[in-house]
């Protein structure tokens, strides 16, 4: 049976289990319980699923929220943009070297700056401005490296305040259940073709 990987933060973790049960007989799900954090971590977290759990056909992965993070008392990104970029490059080799096809998903929007505690303890601070300038820098590295984006940013944009739940920043059960059906259907695609 064909192996997909899902990588991500914590709105990965949202949709992870509903996109595993979407496709339950189509496919192997995998995806780590923990969170994936910023895209540097997410390079590291890839290699150890890739050495634990060796090829797969599809790696569907999201990174934003942490690496525009500025968490007090750093006065900027943990990522600034060309940092991010560098490392969803190695992501994306990475994933090649696996011999996986790629679909990275956008960043989802937020309705207003503020500031979340994420499951991990930290503090997410967030503003749509950020994501507008990440998601389009990834997009555009998405277009040269020929790889597929799920824009879950653009779904979450039809949602009634983005789907968002009351910390401002992870979503809404029907945003994640919408997220992962969008995944689910991304992902047969390439499953289809590989």
């Amino acid at each position: 049976m064909k192996k997909v990987l899902l990588l991500g933060d914590s709105i990965r973790m949202g949709y992870d289990g509903i996109v595993k049960d979407l496709l339950e007989g189509e496919c192997e799900v995998y995806y780590d319980e923990d969170n994936g954090r910023f895209s540097s971590y997410t390079l590291w977290q890839a290699n150890q699923l890739f050495k634990n759990y060796g090829k797969f056909d599809v790696v569907h992965w999201n990174n934003g929220y942490w690496d525009m993070n500025v968490e007090a008392p750093m006065t900027e990104a943990m990522h600034p943009v060309d940092e991010y970029l560098h490392f969803l490059k190695r992501i994306i080799r990475e994933i090649r070297r696996n011999g996986a096809e790629a679909i990275f998903a956008t960043t989802t929007p937020v309705a207003e700056r503020g500031l979340a505690l994420d499951g991990t303890g930290a503090g997410i601070s967030y503003d749509n401005s950020w994501v507008e300038t990440y998601n389009e820098a990834a997009k555009k590295l998405m277009a040269q490296e020929n790889i597929a984006v799920n824009d879950l940013y653009a779904l979450m944009l039809k949602g009634n305040h983005y789907y968002k739940c009351g910390d401002g920043l992870h979503l809404t059960e029907e945003g994640y259940r919408l997220c992962a059906e969008q995944a689910a259907g991304l992902i047969r695609e390439k499953l289809a073709n590989a």
